[in-house]
């Protein structure tokens, strides 16, 4: 098992724009003991639970999202931005620092009473986490956690995600470390 996670991820300054600094999982992903160590520690806190769906947030929480559907012996269901699945929606709107956005996921994909995990790659401001957790309990779906590989926690985006169990492998608690 690989301890020190973070040693995997690649920061690319100015991406995608001056200011921001990117936190590239491909680079973890491109390890198989990482990769593998990774996915161990995203599914340690719920391979107890019982999980009927984990919702991926697209794109890079398809990666993770999937393979602990796999593990937790559960169904994927991809949350996708406006216009990317191909059959009937639900959306949701949410705001942005600098406008606004949406996510939609395929009506009938949760059921009322399903045990759901929420997964995407990175918490930021939290903003398209707690879009997605809206949409579930739309569709009556019970939040059993929501889990991310990397959380950038000076951005405080678990703030927006009260009162739901949230699980992160890796944290930066500055934006330069």
């Amino acid at each position: 098992m690989v301890n020190d996670l973070s040693s995997y991820i690649r920061a690319v300054p100015g991406f995608p724009k001056p200011g921001i600094v990117f936190r590239d999982i491909t680079t973890l992903l491109n390890n198989p003991a990482a990769f593998q160590s990774a996915l161990e520690a995203l599914h340690a806190p719920f391979k107890q639970n019982r999980i009927d769906k984990v919702v991926g947030i697209e794109s890079r929480g398809f990666i993770f999202g999937a393979l602990l559907a796999n593990l937790l012996h559960a169904g994927f269901v991809p949350a996708r931005k406006p216009g990317k699945l191909p059959a009937t929606v639900l959306r949701e709107d949410y705001e942005l620092e600098y406008g606004h956005d949406a996510i939609e996921i395929h009506t009938g994909a949760i059921r009322a009473g399903e045990q759901i995990l929420v997964h995407d790659d990175l918490l930021a401001t939290g903003g398209t986490a707690a879009a997605t957790c809206r949409l579930i309990e739309r569709m009556h779906g019970t939040i059993v956690g929501v889990s991310f590989l990397i959380e950038l926690s000076f951005l405080n985006g678990r703030d927006r995600l009260r009162p739901y169990a949230v699980h992160s492998v890796i944290r930066y608690d500055a934006e330069n470390e």
